[in-house]
């Protein structure tokens, strides 16, 4: 056997051996275990260890014998709190290597602590309210289900909240017992609260801010008079921040200045930087290198218009966007909205120079954020070989959920938007259509450093004459954030020429898988789909892999995907993109 064979072999075998009996980088040289409890319950107990938060640090044989003691209490505390008070708890340790140990808790939880007898009530108007009543019946834990004093603690803050969300902010806890018997494993709970009068909305008193008072007053979610809500005291607080006018806004109801019943509401402001200027560069595979720049005034005049405008200068790309946005305040918190665009761009299938002009009206519905208006889009386009111009008028709606619990970096999260455009008179426009899509996006953490990321879009139209429909408005797919492997709006149907032409159908999907090494990152992905005329339906298949980097405003993505299954396509892309994920 050659020399160099017999190193490669000798480094195959024994790396992994030696890797085997050296601590990994970064690693501690403790091993610990919790032997006797269920898997929730051993959670739960692991959670509030101190050991916990050595298992990746180096520890001596003294510090971990002090761990250890302590880490008795710290499971016997856990073990109460979950009704379990005669658990019994040993711990030991040894020498597992030259360096390291080996260390384990023997719990015995013993008999849980169940309850035996529940007295909660509210005295008084209190009791009726719905919100109250329901949370008094949700109360846990009931009789006969183990005590547990974290449902208990949250069941009681429910019905507190419950209170002082309707009004009743003199509701005092007037019996507040746990009588716990070890001899007989029972608890017996014992809670009331005096419901007292119910408060009322005062005046309310702005100060500060640039608006007059009748202004600020369009905000308010009550009316002088009306049955007090806490809940209502931090609609106002969450509508005068997202109105974008002010620096600080603080809402503090005062009932200790109440006026038979009726507590006063002050609201102090400050004034927000009145513009707003802002400038980008960024590169994408899809429009290639760019630079933004935008200006935003956040209040024109003492009605509190605002007006905005922005300037995209890609190598692909170049568009410039005047908006001017009316917010109308009140219950149903709307924006009227008109906006002007002109748009040059150049795609891997098409070149459009185009100009848009759009009044909406948009508004939130509970979590869903509603948009509706009318759309005028005229322009020149070139798909392929084929030349077109045209003028359309339609009508478009969407709506809006997304939810997720980090803004730059989720570790749960989704998204969908619905959407519909169609032309209401054949008189207005070069051709009549109807067009829905539903876009949705799914995310999930797999442990502390996977996610699973999961796309679907989907669309369909319907339209007398194909060829009058410029680029904007046919589907596509392709890019980045549609199927990797391929160039951007690459995938459609094709004309006689060979030419993309795009679509009226699209149906498209997106699985993905993340690992991060603190910030940074790799993902392995698979996206397939088409975008078709009729059913000309072609599978088509990108598959690749790609680093991730968690920046300050979202993940920076770079990916390299290749076609597998494909007649558009047979060589490798690289994307490129940066944001959040929803």
């Amino acid at each position: 056997m050659p020399p160099l064979r017999i190193v490669l072999l000798f480094l195959v075998l024994v790396a992994p051996l030696h890797a085997a009996t050296e601590p990994a980088p970064g690693k501690g040289n403790l091993e610990f275990t919790i032997n006797g409890l269920k898997p929730a319950l051993e959670t739960a107990v692991r959670s509030g260890l101190t050991l916990e938060q050595y298992r990746d640090r180096t520890v001596s044989e003294a510090q971990l014998r002090r761990l250890l003691a302590v880490g008795e209490a710290e499971v016997r505390a856990t073990l109460e709190a979950w009704g379990y008070y005669d658990g019994k708890v040993t711990s030991g340790m040894e020498q597992a290597s030259a360096a390291g140990f080996r260390a384990w808790f023997e719990v015995t939880p013993g008999e849980p602590t169940l309850v035996a007898g529940s007295e909660v009530s509210v005295s008084g108007d209190a009791a009726q309210v719905p919100a109250v009543a329901s949370a008094l019946e949700a109360f846990v834990p009931k009789v006969g289900e183990r005590f547990d004093h974290a449902q208990y603690e949250s069941s009681k803050e429910a019905i507190e909240t419950a209170l002082a969300d309707h009004g009743f902010l003199g509701a005092r806890l007037t019996a507040h017992r746990v009588e716990v018997t070890t001899a007989t494993h029972t608890a017996r709970i014992q809670l009331t609260w005096e419901g007292g009068p119910r408060y009322s909305f005062g005046p309310t008193t702005f100060s500060g801010g640039q608006f007059s008072h009748e202004f600020l007053q369009r905000y308010l979610p009550w009316k002088t008079g009306e049955e007090f809500s806490s809940a209502k005291v931090l609609d106002l607080q969450r509508r005068l921040v997202g109105a974008d006018y002010f620096g600080t806004v603080t809402v503090t109801p005062q009932p200790d200045k109440a006026v038979e019943l009726a507590v006063p509401v002050s609201v102090e402001l400050t004034t927000a930087k009145r513009d707003i200027y802002s400038a980008a560069f960024y590169a994408s595979t899809d429009r290639g290198a760019g630079v933004q720049f935008g200006v935003q005034r956040r209040w024109l005049n003492e009605r509190g218009h605002k007006g905005r405008a922005d300037l995209d200068v890609a190598q692909r790309l170049q568009s410039v966007e005047l908006s001017y946005r009316i917010p109308l305040p009140g219950t149903r918190q709307r924006v009227l909205g008109f906006g002007g665009t002109y748009r040059d761009e150049t795609t891997e299938s098409s070149v459009s120079r185009t100009e848009k002009f759009i009044a909406n009206m948009s508004r939130k519905w509970g979590e869903y954020t509603v948009v509706y208006g009318l759309q005028l889009l005229a322009g020149d386009f070139e798909i392929g070989s084929e030349r077109g111009n045209s003028s359309l008028v339609f009508l478009e709606g969407a709506i809006t959920r997304a939810k997720s619990d980090q803004p730059t970096f989720a570790r749960r999260g989704y998204s969908y938007t619905a959407s519909l455009r169609l032309t209401p008179v054949e008189a207005l426009t070069d051709t009549l259509f109807t067009s829905a899509s539903l876009d949705m996006k799914w995310l999930h953490a797999l442990g502390t450093n996977n996610r699973l990321i999961l796309r679907a879009e989907v669309g369909k139209m319907k339209v007398d004459d194909f060829d009058q429909l410029p680029p904007e408005l046919r589907f596509f797919a392709g890019g980045d954030r549609s199927i990797r492997g391929f160039g951007y709006e690459e995938i459609g149907s094709r004309n006689e020429a060979g030419d993309v032409i795009g679509g009226d159908n699209l149906v498209e999907g997106s699985i993905e898988l993340e690992h991060y090494w603190n910030k940074v990152g790799g993902a392995v992905f698979v996206d397939a789909g088409d975008a078709f005329l009729r059913t000309d339906f072609v599978l088509h298949v990108g598959v690749g892999a790609g680093v991730r980097w968690k920046s300050p405003v979202g993940v920076l993505r770079l990916d390299l995907a290749y076609p597998i299954e494909s007649v558009d396509s047979n060589s490798w892309q690289i994307h490129f993109n940066i944001g959040p994920d929803f």
